[in-house]
């Protein structure tokens, strides 16, 4: 992605742009030789993984290796939020046969191994044709004050339960900027351990960053909604927007901030990173 400059609210003192990193694998310095060989030596051990290149919002402090992935949000005819969740389909890896779920979004190449990191890769919802509707569900526990009085753990999450996001506020960072929800996906009659914690934010920023022109932007995110899975790639974590005052200590109050060990995330600034996907569990 060629970088482009934007900004945020001026009072807010900060810029904030959609920029690409990419690389033959973003991964400490290793090079793409050592990054085959990774590929070859992990691919092996269960279904598909190996070096993926995903999107996110950018990791900007803390002690967080690299983005979030990003979820491609969708909205139904009646204003229900769905993740996008490819197609399963066979392919070969690493000279065998492996199913994962995968297609073209954007221009980009939109996988189920996005998500195999930090024990992800053993729940039930990231099996590609795990039986799954792909709804975001609100959250059982969620930080948010409104959520927790407007709304049932479980239900479908709905364009209309976001009608203030242009001017939404609660205490923390600047208002207007975000009116965020806690999820979860393709977690439907799952144990606890093995639900999927989703992000979503709503916000006039996110709009605009679908008017840049940028393929993947205009694909992965509707109507100013932004989904990603939640889980702190630093030690697995579950962080939130605007969900700790504070998160204002450590200059995260307007940023995705894990409270755990301080890992901050940009979610107006998407990059394109690379990582080792794990393999699923063999099926029995």
């Amino acid at each position: 992605m060629a970088e482009v400059d934007d900004k945020y609210p001026e009072e807010s003192g900060r810029r904030r742009f959609v920029k690409g990193v990419v690389g033959s694998a973003a991964l400490s310095g290793i090079g793409t030789a050592a990054a085959a060989s990774i590929n070859t030596a992990t691919a092996p051990t269960g279904a598909g993984g190996g070096i993926t290149q995903y999107y996110g919002p950018e990791n900007i402090d803390g002690p967080a290796p690299r983005a979030m992935p990003q979820i491609p949000v969708e909205i139904d005819d009646e204003g229900f939020l769905k993740g996008i969740w490819p197609e399963p389909k066979t392919v070969t890896q690493a000279g065998r046969e492996v199913t994962i779920a995968e297609m073209d979004l954007g221009g980009v190449t939109y996988s189920s191994e996005w998500f195999q990191y930090c024990g992800v890769q053993t729940y039930p919802g990231v099996d590609p044709e795990a039986d799954q509707d792909n709804y975001f569900r609100y959250a059982g526990s969620s930080p948010y004050e409104w959520q927790e009085e407007e709304v049932e753990p479980g239900e479908k999450v709905n364009v209309a339960d976001f009608e203030d996001y242009e001017e939404f506020g609660n205490d923390i960072g600047t208002d207007g900027i975000g009116k965020p929800a806690l999820a979860t996906w393709r977690s439907q009659d799952v144990p606890p351990s093995g639900t999927m914690p989703v992000q979503i934010i709503r916000s006039t920023l996110f709009e605009e960053m679908t008017e840049q022109g940028d393929d993947w932007l205009s694909a992965s995110i509707a109507d100013g909604f932004y989904a990603n899975l939640n889980k702190c790639t630093h030690f697995c974590c579950v962080p939130s927007f605007k969900g700790l005052a504070s998160s204002a200590q450590f200059g995260a109050a307007d940023e995705i901030y894990c409270q755990c060990h301080q890992s901050v995330y940009d979610p107006y600034n998407i990059v394109q990173v690379s990582f080792v996907a794990l393999p699923r569990p063999e099926e029995d």
